[in-house]
């Protein structure tokens, strides 16, 4: 993403060393707060608010918003409703904590303007405890893993969403070919936009991205307000359990999927302390997407039932024009927020990969080409032999999702209070242990379930 924003006011990391409760006093002061950000100085691409909700709301909805159907059928409409805002909840402290670490992490690294998530949490470990600090490198090398495990399945689903839905109207005009050929036909659009590497130029295409999600969300649910009545909402579950139950948590958890944006998309901003604050992007943009979770998932659950699809999408009446005309336009909003899933998947793996070797310092851009070529290909394979997308959708959710949502922002919230005398308190511990509680029951519940149907499919 670049270090397009310096931090200002960094103190000397011995003087930190010994005594680290003034240090926490002087980046808490008015101007240098730990969440909201020390003043930068301006410098490169930058982003507006505007923007920066922009692409928050783009790396936050996409398959997952029209997986929402799904997602209430597994929960439950009473049991989703109210599941949702407090997973809601959860993820921004959770980001929030997120922050608050980078911030402090920079502050105690000399000449550094910027961390992103796997820096922060390096850095945070080793600043942290003496006996944790030795961890700080594995700490990093395991978000990397999870960070590009979940972007690279992020982006063959995407792949999997269009293709289904263009399947079908292809299918429907006369055109009869076969799933993977649709996929092929998908594959050059794809390395187009993926060749973009700044968020400022991915800006236009997040914009008409969101349009069309949108478009095909309200059209999508009008259709299902207007074929005829809608059935009594006594007709289906109010809360579900068990295996039911896991696979709504693993699904909520990667319609959520923006935490790996938090922290470029706060640095690229004009004026980061804007992101955090109570009415800022952070807040407003999840507040909206999950008013827009809850309302879908509803709607959908009440329409179609036990035969709502992974994507709402999938139950339009394939034979009416304007149903089509849907489907592709929702399929182009989601295709479009494969650059930007795609962006963050290069950041990880293309800095080692330049340093590691001869070939790709000696010949930089072509070398980043041929990576990125090989990494879209790699997501286009996976796509080929996905058999549900619902079930990849609650895999991902589960396993990925859940641990750079919650279990690491909370190990970094340990990690960076355990420095300050009194800093972890009884509330502290209290609401840690309950989110990581309710993140590893996620973890096990969903991945256990979500592998159990995935091999049903295969069988």
């Amino acid at each position: 993403m670049g270090r397009t924003l310096e931090i200002t006011g960094r103190q000397n990391d011995k003087s930190l060393e010994k005594n680290p409760e003034r240090f926490t006093k002087n980046v808490t002061e008015k101007g240098a707060d730990p969440e909201n950000g020390d003043p930068v100085r301006r410098r490169g691409h930058e982003t507006s608010e505007l923007e920066a909700a922009t692409h928050l709301f783009k790396g936050s909805v996409g398959a997952g918003l029209f997986a929402m159907g799904d997602c209430f059928k597994n929960g439950g409409l009473a049991g989703a409703t109210i599941l949702l805002p407090i997973i809601a909840v959860m993820c921004v402290h959770c980001e929030r904590m997120l922050i608050r670490g980078s911030v402090l992490a920079v502050e105690r690294t000399p000449g550094v303007d910027f961390l992103d998530y796997p820096e922060t949490v390096e850095k945070c470990f080793e600043h942290g405890p003496r006996p944790l600090r030795k961890m700080s490198r594995v700490m990093k090398l395991i978000v990397e893993m999870f960070l590009c495990v979940t972007q690279f399945g992020f982006c063959a689903i995407y792949f999997v969403f269009i293709t289904e839905n263009l399947h079908q109207v292809l299918q429907q005009n006369g055109i009869v070919i076969s799933m993977s050929m649709v996929m092929l036909i998908t594959l050059l659009p794809a390395m187009i936009p993926s060749l973009m590497t700044n968020l400022k130029y991915i800006s236009p295409v997040s914009l008409f991205a969101n349009v069309a999600l949108l478009f095909g969300l309200i059209a999508t649910l009008t259709i299902a307000f207007s074929d005829g009545p809608m059935p009594s909402v006594g007709d289906r579950h109010l809360f579900t359990g068990g295996a039911q139950l896991a696979l709504f948590f693993g699904t909520a958890l990667f319609s959520y999927e923006g935490i790996a944006l938090i922290l470029p998309l706060r640095n690229s901003m004009r004026r980061p302390e804007k992101f955090s604050t109570r009415f800022g992007v952070l807040n407003s943009t999840m507040f909206f997407t999950t008013a827009l979770f809850i309302f879908t998932g509803f709607v959908s659950y009440v329409r179609w039932g036990e035969e709502v699809a992974g994507s709402i999408t999938l139950n339009l009446v394939v034979e009416e024009v304007f149903s089509q005309v849907v489907k592709v336009i929702a399929a182009l909003g989601v295709f479009l927020g494969y650059p930007i899933q795609f962006f963050v998947m290069i950041k990880i793996l293309w800095p080692p990969l330049k340093k590691s070797n001869n070939c790709t310092q000696k010949y930089p851009i072509t070398s980043q080409v041929c990576l990125r070529f090989f990494m879209v290909m790699m997501t286009f394979g996976v796509a080929l032999v996905v058999p549900k997308l619902n079930l990849f959708i609650s895999l991902i959710g589960a396993l990925c999702s859940t641990c750079l949502a919650f279990v690491i922002p909370v190990l970094i919230d340990f990690v960076t209070r355990a420095q300050v005398p009194k800093a972890l308190g009884v509330w502290s511990y209290i609401k840690n242990i309950l989110i990581l509680t309710v993140a590893v029951l996620g973890i096990v519940t969903g991945t256990y379930q979500s592998i159990v149907e995935i091999v049903k499919e295969f069988k």
